[in-house]
């Protein structure tokens, strides 16, 4: 029986534009960062939840071949390859702060649903990000 999700990644371009990107403008933390040979494993984390972390990976030797690689970073650059949904307590608030920090990418301003307030950003890869405040009808569901 799987009992919880422990590392989830997500492809970069650069792995250091990428600890800046999600530590200082973001506000996640620094987990791991561990180099063995060429390889670098690189996560970060939501501030206090260490039981979950997003690894930095970076297409290239040696994960992938030089042909599968480009295409990822392609991928990647468009935004195709999936993205990040992280939690909020305050939507409106966290977009003034993101503004504030230098986050320009919007995809999306704090928008109202049925399901609560969310806005979406693209890192500077080009990887979507949802940043979502639950509703009521969220918080229900969750129950």
């Amino acid at each position: 029986m799987i009992t919880r999700l422990n590392v989830a990644s997500i492809y970069v371009l650069d792995k250091d534009e990428a600890l800046d990107f999600y530590v200082n403008k973001l506000g996640l933390e620094k987990a791991n960062d561990v180099r063995k040979g060429g390889y670098r494993w690189l996560t970060v984390r939501v501030p206090g939840q260490p039981e979950t972390e997003v690894s930095l990976e970076q297409p290239g030797s040696p994960l992938h071949d030089d042909a599968t690689a480009e295409q990822l970073r392609e991928l990647i650059t468009k935004g195709a390859l999936g993205g990040l949904v992280f939690i909020t307590d305050d939507a409106r608030g966290l977009y003034e702060t993101l503004k504030a920090r230098g986050v320009t990418d919007f995809t999306q301003e704090p928008t109202d649903h049925f399901y609560g307030t969310d806005m979406g950003l693209r890192d500077p890869f080009g990887n979507p990000i949802r940043i979502l405040q639950q509703g009521k009808v969220a918080q229900k569901a969750m129950a």
